[in-house]
């Protein structure tokens, strides 16, 4: 494997560390040892096949390890012992994810909430609520076909050990969705959790694998590197075992998994556009825009993050906003808070400042924002909204607050413009509130990205009250879309020549 470009993987670490909650790492203590631990089942055939074990150095440790080669070393052991449990332990592993996923939603939110200090408390439970509907194993079916020449089988097949990089945005969601959609599929996993979720992280993993020991004799099959750093994010990618990396970040991130070697999935940044034409039901689109918009506090990367608006209904639509529980910033209050929201660098050779987004306000509550801005809301407010033009960094950064700029278009061909300016060609999310076809199709292939909503809130996108299913690593620069099972498979086919064909 090429080497992984140093430089490159500082200026990740630097993105990483310095976009969501700082520097500081966290540590989680392993629990004791349970003082005596279930025989692992037997799995001879009666060939004398000798059952492979793992060293002493790596038992016990239930997924959590300090360094990344120990932590993949051990997943390569559980990944030989998955393959020997078959179906039946993938299925096992599904639904232990599942059921303590919902079991301790309540519990592991507000451990999230605690440590990340971003986002909502009852949709962090809520999100972990629903990994009950990620695709598990009864996604993978093998196709197979039948002619003069005989018969073949495609089946999808694991990779092996796959190295995963999670956001602090979700860290257990993320976390526990990957565990469904990999082991699925028969691979273990390794992950480098956000350090700025480490803690989180490590003890939903601890969870799953003392119960999946349990159920299976199977102990680290989803492994975490207790404290995330630029070394261990470096022997993650460079080790030998890892055969697929899944990676969620920012550019930086994505740049640097995709020079690795090795295949990566990448579920890179986004910055939503939100289209509202005169067609639609004002009162519908706001609704969704705020349910979308407002969710996790705007922590979603597929939420609405910029609405443009046909002009003549957007005094209606935002008359409808503040009807259902969103507040309208003035235009100084807007001021105020795009000063404390954002940091603005001089431009380079006489070019205009660059606003970066403040970290302190990333999924903070409205009231906060609120305050920043120099307005008294009621408790209740889910969403605050204010009217900008199209440059405002409101506007042009994915600043993941529960606050949106409105911008008011002339005509649906001006605000297909500046959605597709504003989204920044990362293809990742787009929605449109219109009962015009036209407009809707005319949107659709204008921006080409991997999610495209009409008529409802951003969720709806992942099966969140539209069809469909759901995973919390939607990978848009490498193409795979909406992970599931089958993206963490190989195709492999086995063809018999004129035989078993009966008829």
């Amino acid at each position: 494997m090429s080497a992984v470009n140093e430089t490159l993987i500082r200026d990740v670490v630097a993105e990483v560390l310095g976009r969501i909650g700082g520097a500081t790492t966290t540590t989680t203590r392993p629990a004791p040892t349970p003082t005596s631990s279930p025989a692992a089942k037997s799995d001879s055939c009666g060939c004398n096949a000798k059952r492979a074990t793992s060293a002493p150095a790596l038992r016990g440790k239930f997924g959590v390890f300090a360094d990344a080669n120990e932590a993949c070393a051990a997943a390569q052991e559980a990944f030989v012992q998955l393959q020997r449990g078959g179906m039946a332990a993938r299925r096992k592993i599904e639904e232990i994810v599942k059921a303590l996923a919902e079991k301790n939603a309540e519990a592991w939110g507000k451990i999230e909430l605690d440590e990340t200090k971003i986002g909502r408390l009852d949709h962090k439970i809520a999100k972990l609520g629903l990994i009950k509907l990620v695709p598990g194993v009864d996604w993978l079916r093998p196709d197979a076909r039948s002619g003069d020449h005989g018969i073949t089988l495609e089946e999808y097949t694991p990779f092996g050990v796959v190295g995963a990089i999670t956001p602090s945005t979700h860290s257990i969601p993320t976390l526990s969705g990957n565990i469904v959609n990999i082991c699925a599929a028969g691979n273990a996993v390794v992950f480098n959790a956000h350090p700025s979720a480490a803690r989180c992280a490590a003890v939903a993993v601890r969870a799953y694998n003392e119960a999946i020991y349990r159920e299976t004799g199977i102990e680290n099959i989803a492994c975490i590197i207790e404290k995330p750093s630029l070394d261990s994010f470096n022997a993650l990618c460079r080790h030998e075992n890892t055969r697929l990396l899944l990676v969620t970040g920012g550019p930086m991130v994505v740049k640097a998994a995709m020079q690795t070697g090795k295949r990566a999935i990448c579920a890179g940044p986004g910055n939503p556009p939100v289209l509202v034409d005169d067609t639609c039901c004002p009162t519908r689109a706001a609704k969704a825009i705020i349910s979308g918009g407002a969710f996790d506090n705007n922590l979603l990367c597929i939420g609405e993050k910029q609405v443009f608006v046909l002009d003549n209904v957007a005094d209606q639509l935002m008359q409808r906003l503040a009807e259902n529980g969103a507040v309208k910033l003035t235009s100084a209050q807007l001021d105020n808070l795009t000063k404390a929201a954002f940091t603005f660098k001089e431009g380079q050779g006489g070019g205009c400042a660059h606003a970066s987004v403040n970290k302190d306000y990333i999924g903070k509550d409205t009231s906060v924002l609120a305050k920043a801005a120099g307005v008294n809301i009621p408790a209740d407010t889910q969403l605050l909204f204010a009217e900008t033009d199209a440059q405002h960094p409101f506007v042009q950064e994915e600043q993941m607050m529960p606050m949106l700029p409105i911008v008011r278009v002339k005509s649906v061909e001006e605000g297909i413009a500046l959605s597709l300016q504003s989204e920044h060609g990362y293809k990742h999310t787009a929605i449109i509130h219109s009962h015009d076809v036209e407009n809707i199709t005319a949107m659709a292939r204008a921006l080409d990205t991997t999610l495209f909503v009409k008529n409802g809130p951003s969720p709806a996108g992942l099966g969140l009250g539209g069809e469909g299913y759901l995973s919390f690593s939607i990978a848009t620069p490498t193409g795979e879309g909406i992970t599931n099972p089958r993206t963490f498979t190989r195709v492999r086919r086995c063809v018999m020549v004129d035989n078993l064909r009966i008829y």
